[in-house]
């Protein structure tokens, strides 16, 4: 298969972002003309200026860093197991964050509310921190039941297909047991989506996005040797079981937060690694930011849709995202991956 040279396949993926996020900021649900709406987001002037800046924007900003960061943790997963198949879902990583934040807000803020409509006012700082302990305490469980004088990769992904399940079951057990009419709110939030979304929200998961961003490149080098074998890869000096535990570490950073701010979205990072590796080849130095941008892109692309194919209603990002991913990964697996 023809390789595409990096740089040029970077800038036409950025180029490409930076347009789903202009289209998605100009249109939305409210139709507010096109010039009055560039008009407004250019001088930041007029009656549309707070829908712009206020809703719309931050809404785009967060799907871009939630993109970003499953797509990039799905990359992860799949070089740590070397399983293309895998991603924060497979290895329970987005059940165990599910569950803890689901129990945090029903217990902390639903539990004596009595008005159901409260998804904007729930105190969102804690959220990245709760859903990280529900993400390490799940990605923790799939080692210990997985680790048999290592962790094989094939044993990682069946442990952590049966504690995403057990996790799930265990959510949506609490959530029916719930029985009120708060389940909406709670349901909206499972469902994967970006609505109310605003500059609070993004602040929150930019400090996750830094960090996680950061620590990659100490990690890319050593990780790229796993495609080689365990036993190659050792040969060279890799200490393969710290690397592995690290890339899990660090896509669990990644999904978790992501997930405590937009819940739950499937394909993402299962279907773009494919993706950018299609495009620029294996070499994680050259598919991780392609993975990165093609995230964002898929977010942003799919909360537009979302948002204008039925308005006023709306549609969860989650929703788009898994009719876009599922032809892809039925495309997938026709060619064998």
């Amino acid at each position: 298969m023809i390789r595409l040279p990096f740089w040029p396949t970077a800038v036409a993926a950025a180029s490409t972002l930076f347009v789903f996020a202009l289209l998605a900021t100009l249109f939305g649900a409210a139709d507010l003309g096109l010039q009055n709406s560039f008009h407004a987001l250019v001088s930041g002037t007029g009656d549309d200026t707070g829908i712009l800046w206020n809703i719309r924007l931050p809404r785009v900003a967060v799907g871009l860093l939630v993109g970003a960061h499953l797509a990039v943790a799905g990359h992860l997963l799949q070089q740590a197991t070397r399983n293309p198949l895998t991603d924060p879902n497979v290895l329970g990583i987005s059940g165990g964050a599910m569950l803890a934040v689901m129990i945090y807000l029903l217990a902390t803020v639903y539990w004596s509310a009595t008005d159901g409509s409260k998804l904007a006012s729930y105190p969102v700082a804690p959220l990245p921190f709760v859903a990280l302990a529900g993400g390490l305490a799940a990605a923790t469980l799939t080692y210990l039941i997985a680790w048999r004088r290592g962790a094989a990769p094939l044993r990682l992904v069946l442990a952590g297909i049966a504690v995403g399940l057990t996790f799930q079951a265990l959510g949506l057990g609490i959530f029916a047991a719930w029985g009120s009419t708060r389940m909406e709110t709670v349901l909206l939030w499972l469902s994967g989506s970006l609505y109310a979304r605003g500059w609070e929200h993004a602040l929150h998961l930019l400090p996750w996005t830094v960090l996680g961003f950061a620590v990659l490149p100490l990690m890319v080098a050593k990780l790229d040797l796993l495609s080689i074998g365990d036993e190659a890869a050792r040969t060279l000096g890799i200490h393969v079981g710290a690397i592995r535990l690290s890339a899990v570490a660090l896509a669990t950073v990644l999904a978790s937060s992501a997930v405590a701010i937009v819940g739950p979205l499937g394909f993402v990072g299962l279907i773009v690694p494919h993706a950018a590796r299609r495009l620029v080849g294996p070499s994680l130095a050259r598919s991780l930011p392609i993975s990165a941008l093609l995230g964002a892109g898929l977010v942003t692309l799919g909360d537009l849709i979302g948002r204008v194919v039925a308005p006023p209603a709306e549609i969860p990002v989650g929703a788009v995202t898994a009719l876009i991913g599922v032809p892809i990964f039925l495309m997938l697996l026709g060619r064998r991956i």
